[in-house]
C-alpha cells in the first residue's frame, strides 16, 4: 500500500512538472504570435514555487517575473503608437495600428501556415489600417512611411515578447533543473 501511496505521489509531482513545461511552451508560441504569453510563464512560476515550498521559485522570482509581464505589456500598448507617432502620424493612426494587427492576427490566422500566417496578418492589418487613416489627411507616400511605422514597431514588440518570455522560461525550467539536481546532493 505504501508503494502504490509513493507511486501517486511521485506520478503527481510529474504531472505538475509536466504541467509547468506546456505552460512554457504555449508561452513561447502565444508569444510568436504577438499574445503575452508571459503571464502563462507567471503561472507556472507560482505553481512550480508551490510544490516546491517556495526555495526555487521564490517570490523575487514571482516578482521580478510579473514585472517583466508588465513591461512587456507596457511597451506593447506603446509600441503602434509610438512607431506612428516616430514617423509623423497622428494619434488615432496609433490606435488603428493595435486595432489593424489584431484584426490581422485573426484573419491570417487561416493562412494555412502556422504561426507565419497570423503575423503575415497582423502587419498587413497593421500597415492598412495605419495607412487608410493617414491617407485621409496626408499624402500617399507619408502615409505609407507613417504605415511602415506601425509594422516595424509590432514586428520588434513581437520578437520583445519571444525574447523575454524565452529567457523566463530559460530561467524557470534552468532552475528547476539546477535546484532539484542540488536538493538531491
Amino acid at each position: 500500500m505504501e508503494m502504490l501511496l509513493n507511486f501517486f505521489q511521485v506520478a503527481g509531482v510529474g504531472l505538475v512538472y509536466l504541467i509547468i513545461v506546456v505552460l512554457c511552451l504555449v508561452a513561447l508560441l502565444l508569444s510568436c504570435l504577438s499574445i503575452s504569453g508571459t503571464w502563462l510563464v507567471v503561472l507556472a512560476t507560482i505553481i512550480a514555487a508551490i510544490v516546491r515550498g517556495f526555495s526555487f521559485p521564490g517570490w523575487w522570482t514571482i516578482t521580478i517575473f510579473v514585472l517583466l509581464s508588465a513591461a512587456v505589456e507596457f511597451a506593447e500598448a506603446m509600441a503602434g503608437a509610438w512607431g506612428v507617432a516616430k514617423r509623423g502620424g497622428s494619434r488615432f493612426a496609433g490606435f488603428m495600428a493595435i486595432i489593424g494587427g489584431l484584426l490581422g492576427m485573426v484573419v491570417g490566422s487561416f493562412i494555412p501556415i502556422p504561426i507565419i500566417g497570423s503575423l503575415l496578418g497582423m502587419m498587413v492589418g497593421s500597415f492598412l489600417l495605419v495607412f487608410l487613416v493617414e491617407r485621409q489627411r496626408l499624402e500617399a507616400a507619408h502615409a505609407v512611411d507613417i504605415a511602415w511605422g506601425a509594422v516595424i514597431a509590432r514586428v520588434l514588440i513581437v520578437v520583445l515578447k519571444v525574447m523575454v518570455t524565452f529567457g523566463m522560461i530559460i530561467v524557470l525550467l534552468g532552475g528547476l533543473i539546477f535546484f532539484a539536481g542540488f536538493a538531491d546532493s
